[in-house]
């Protein structure tokens, strides 16, 4: 895979994985985890719970080498019994894998759309076979680890829209893909785990409320009338034609939740039907 440029926005991602290592570690399945990220088919090893040494540390693995390249690339884990005896890697990393105390490792890609982006690997001291809650353990810190990466991927992916959005101007038919972006941005939020992440998407959603409010006084006018960030992700998705059904989906609530919401929502901006709601709310900046 190509190297992503890193976004100001977008929080590190061998912090998350640091995370998932740290999860693992809580279960108390393997007495040492250590894992990397991918950039341009190499397998960077940066992240380390349990280790004596720093012989791995800043490993540069290539796709195909030892037991992470090797699963770098067939995108499926992997495991040795053996490091060191292993007939089904290649032992380009004998020296400081052996140095460690490593004998039994697996590892597991963490994929996203189809590449390898991480590997997390598992590993114990002995040559035994690792057990399958190990292994049931570790596969499910790998798709945690890959559905945040997917969805901070697109996060960039919306951003880079909507800096291309603002600097084309906001009329004509830009004003739909700005909603419509505002929308997945309100949605996206309410995913991430990472709480400075989820209010700087917030930030950037107002941001581009305020970019088609009529007469806009500036950023930081006071709209007079204050909506949670759940109403307003409510009525972001009821102006664009959703119903409290569809906006129930891909908020991940109820549908009574919703309602619940927009009710509130229509009393706070003291509108009578859902349209005049949004209108309201666009009005206000609160709404692009």
């Amino acid at each position: 895979m190509v190297a992503r440029a890193p976004s100001l926005l977008r929080p590190r991602d061998g912090d998350a994985l640091r995370g998932e290592l740290r999860a693992i570690a809580a279960h108390g399945v393997a007495p040492v985890l250590f894992g990397g990220e991918v950039q341009d088919d190499t397998l960077h090893l940066s992240e380390f719970v349990g280790t004596r040494t720093n012989n791995l540390k800043g490993l540069a693995i290539p796709a195909r080498s030892g037991l992470g390249g090797r699963v770098v690339v067939q995108r499926s884990p992997a495991s040795v019994n053996d490091y060191g005896r292993a007939s089904t890697i290649t032992h380009h990393y004998d020296r400081p894998v052996l140095s460690e105390g490593l004998r039994s490792i697996l590892a597991v890609p963490v994929m996203v759309q189809g590449s390898s982006r991480a590997v997390l690997y598992a590993a114990i001291r002995d040559c035994a076979p690792i057990g399958d809650r190990t292994a049931d353990i570790v596969v499910a810190a790998s798709r945690r680890l890959g559905t945040e990466i997917a969805i901070r991927d697109e996060v960039d992916r919306r951003l880079e829209m909507m800096k291309t959005l603002e600097g084309n101007g906001a009329g004509g038919a830009n004003t739909e893909e700005l909603r419509d972006i505002h929308a997945e941005l309100r949605s996206v939020a309410q995913t991430v785990t990472d709480t400075s992440l989820q209010a700087r998407l917030r930030g950037l959603s107002q941001r581009l409320a305020g970019i088609l409010r009529p007469d806009a006084g500036g950023d930081d006018e006071d709209p007079g009338v204050h909506l949670t960030p759940r109403e307003i992700d409510v009525l972001s998705h009821v102006a664009l034609g959703c119903t409290n059904g569809e906006a129930a989906q891909r908020l991940s609530v109820g549908p009574e939740t919703v309602k619940s919401y927009l009710r509130s929502a229509m009393s706070k901006l003291d509108a009578r039907s859902r349209h005049e709601a949004v209108v309201t709310a666009r009005r206000l900046g609160l709404l692009p």
